[in-house]
């Protein structure tokens, strides 16, 4: 492993909140949708943020929606969801989405922290679990749910020069939202604001 991979992997585990801190209500954006959402309750929610260690470098764990969705149909995404009543924390709702969603089996995910939660326009407070994920992973996708999984090189997004912002208008408001584009695909939406907070947190220790 290079000094450079060195450098980013400890700076990704340096960055994140720990297990034994945990990020709560309301989430790093709230202003921004506040007067979207309104004083409703957002529901919580959990995604896995999984780190592979590749030669090359670590590299981050997506997975496409299938286009037959209700809700974010085609859509790249972390594996996640919302919290069930039997999740006795957003790590166990994160392990559990993504074996459902994935078919990675829980032994195979070593979460080491989180970052700051994050509200949607969808109506959900979400919480992203960080973790290594052994590279030898197995997933076996859900049909239902999930098209396609990938890996994206970490460094990519640590680069200024890939991160896009464009505007859009949304119930009669013009909304910033940021994008990266990659071998053909569009991250953005929240999994992209969730891609930056992280990058932000790195980009603070240097």
């Amino acid at each position: 492993m290079s000094a450079a991979t060195t450098s980013i992997s400890l700076r990704l585990h340096q960055a994140v909140r720990a297990l034994d801190d945990p990020p709560s209500a309301p989430g790093w954006n709230h202003s921004e949708l506040h007067d979207l959402l309104g004083t409703a309750a957002c529901r919580p929610a959990s995604v896995l943020v999984a780190i592979v260690e590749r030669e090359g470098g670590p590299s981050v764990l997506f997975t496409q929606r299938t286009t037959h969705l209700a809700q974010h149909a085609g859509q790249v995404s972390f594996p996640g969801g919302g919290v069930d009543p039997g999740d006795h924390d957003a790590v166990a709702t994160a392990l559990r989405e993504t074996n459902e969603e994935v078919g990675i089996d829980a032994q195979q995910i070593h979460p080491f922290g989180y970052l700051d939660c994050l509200e949607t326009v969808s109506g959900f407070c979400v919480t992203p679990v960080v973790a290594d994920l052994d590279s030898d992973y197995c997933a076996t996708p859900n049909p239902g749910e999930v098209s396609a999984v990938f890996e994206v090189p970490l460094a990519f997004f640590i680069d200024p020069a890939n991160l896009r912002r464009r505007r859009i208008d949304y119930r009669g408001r013009r909304r910033e939202i940021f994008e990266f584009s990659h071998a053909g695909r569009i991250i953005w939406g929240a999994t992209a604001a969730m891609l930056l907070s992280l990058v932000r947190r790195m980009d603070a220790l240097t």
